[in-house]
């Protein structure tokens, strides 16, 4: 095939996955579940807990701790400001 160019990945030693830590303040939740719905990695589940308000609110899943890109789309969807994510920096192993 004459003229059809050929895709490249992306050289994965180039890009860094950014890694997030997630923050849930469960006293605000009213589970409403966006946050769970609509996560692209599907790192929360709903706990079996309730809050004050009666409110099952979100957890990390287990086995999913380290999956959050921190995106921030949590934070953007939630109505209550009740969940947040923030960007942990990786130390670079120097080799």
């Amino acid at each position: 095939m004459a003229g059809v160019s050929v895709r490249q990945p992306l050289d994965r030693k180039a890009v860094r996955i950014p890694r997030g830590q997630l923050y849930i303040i469960p006293e605000r939740c009213k589970g409403c579940r966006f946050c769970i719905d609509f996560c692209p990695r599907d790192v929360l589940v709903e706990t079996t807990e309730m809050n004050a308000k009666g409110y099952h609110y979100p957890v990390v899943a287990e086995g999913k701790e380290d999956e959050c890109i921190a995106c921030q789309f949590c934070s953007i969807l939630c109505p209550e400001f009740a969940i947040y994510t923030e960007e942990t920096v990786e130390e670079e192993s120097v080799e």
